[in-house]
């Protein structure tokens, strides 16, 4: 086409954005024609450029409105849907894919080195949220029962947080040997040097490709983050998941479970070097995105992750998506609000290895400038889509 399409659908509202991109100031007018299945370009010259639109997807051209012409984004129009196009299939969360009594193998995402071969849990259990032991004070009317207890998985259990799970570390031959918690150190070591010494000796990598994959928290328990592992049935082959999809994915379904679960919709994306390094603000979760491909996309930037953001059946893409507002806070950046969401309650936290959150913050940035200039940016936030 003479220019890239960008089709925000809102589910929700059955409404969508359109934005018809020019790669540059055409030569001649342009003759667009929208269709309740395709999209239309003609030039004066008599040339003639067609793009069908997914399956699914029927816009209603009569209620073509807020028609606008921005430069450098190109034309702008909204309209309505004939009808809502298919739901989104959020089924496969990390929750509902793990069954008890079933064999599964976890794999290191990256490399797809196995890290459990064959575990069968007779347990799968949700952990209770991050503030329950001050919950059954509050609760209570004598003293709290679970004081001087901890929640660690038997060897048969696998217990199931926010953005990791729990696993009994008996026979794992990558967990430390000597592993030392942070409630563990020594007194009289300084702060510093005891959290570092901890972080370093209770760190777990994959054996063949050193990624940090998550941390021991005891003598018997060991963290996966979700962001690192696949886990899949015993029966099924191993299949390689792109990285950087795989991480949107994850995040995404994150995002979406807490929302509705917690009624919160701000996020700290922490390390587990203890360091905020993004801000998220969880604006909608109801989008189906359709873009279309030029020659000068810049989507190639995201062979960096061995991603080919283009779908299979041609050069128009189509994913279920999540839009956010975010601040990075690398290099203390945005540092006063970084403080002020780090007290405010209604703010959760998230937790990833520090590498994942740098990942995470170049695919939210690559996201933004891959949009229109218009729609980069909104109150102060940026803007990017975490596609699903």
């Amino acid at each position: 086409m003479a220019g890239r399409f960008l089709l925000e659908i809102r589910r929700g509202t059955q409404s969508a954005l359109l934005v018809i991109r020019e790669a540059d100031r055409p030569s001649s007018p342009l003759d667009i024609s929208v269709a309740a299945d395709c999209l239309e370009v003609r030039r004066s010259r008599g040339s003639c450029e067609a793009t069908a639109l997914p399956a699914g997807v029927r816009l209603a051209p009569a209620s073509c409105r807020a028609l606008s012409h921005l430069p450098g984004d190109g034309l702008h129009l909204r309209l309505r849907l004939c009808r809502p196009p298919p739901s989104a299939d959020l089924s496969s969360t990390l929750r509902e894919s793990l069954k008890p009594q079933k064999n599964y193998v976890f794999y290191c995402q990256s490399c797809g080195d196995i890290i459990v071969e064959d575990r069968k849990f007779l347990r799968v259990l949700p952990l209770p949220s991050e503030n329950w032991s001050a919950l059954v004070e509050e609760w209570c009317c004598h003293p709290n029962p679970f004081a001087r207890s901890t929640l660690h998985p038997q060897h048969d259990d696998c217990f199931l947080g926010d953005t990791f799970f729990l696993l009994n570390s008996q026979d794992e031959s990558h967990v430390p040997e000597s592993p030392m918690c942070s409630s563990e150190t020594g007194p009289y070591a300084s702060q510093s040097d005891s959290d570092l010494k901890s972080k370093e000796n209770t760190r777990v990598t994959c054996k063949r490709c050193k990624r940090t994959l998550g941390e021991t928290v005891s003598s018997d328990t060991i963290k996966y983050y979700v962001t690192e592992v696949i886990i899949q049935p015993s029966e099924r082959s191993f299949s390689t998941s792109p990285r950087s999809q795989f991480l949107q994915s994850m995040v995404a379904q994150c995002l979406v479970e807490l929302s509705s679960a917690k009624s919160t919709f701000r996020f700290t994306v922490e390390g587990d070097d203890g360091k905020i390094y993004i801000l998220i603000w969880l604006l909608n979760s109801d989008t189906l995105l359709v873009e279309s491909f030029g020659s000068s996309s810049s989507h190639s930037v995201f062979t960096l992750f061995g991603d080919i953001f283009m779908d299979s059946s041609g050069p128009v893409g189509t994913w279920n998506a999540v839009k956010v507002l975010y601040q990075p806070c690398i290099k203390s950046r945005n540092k006063d609000l970084a403080d002020a969401w780090e007290k405010d309650t209604g703010v959760h936290p998230l937790k990833f290895p520090s590498e994942t959150c740098l990942e995470l913050l170049l695919i939210l940035g690559l996201s933004t400038t891959s949009l229109p200039p218009s729609l980069q940016c909104m109150n102060s936030f940026q803007v990017a889509f975490l596609k699903m």
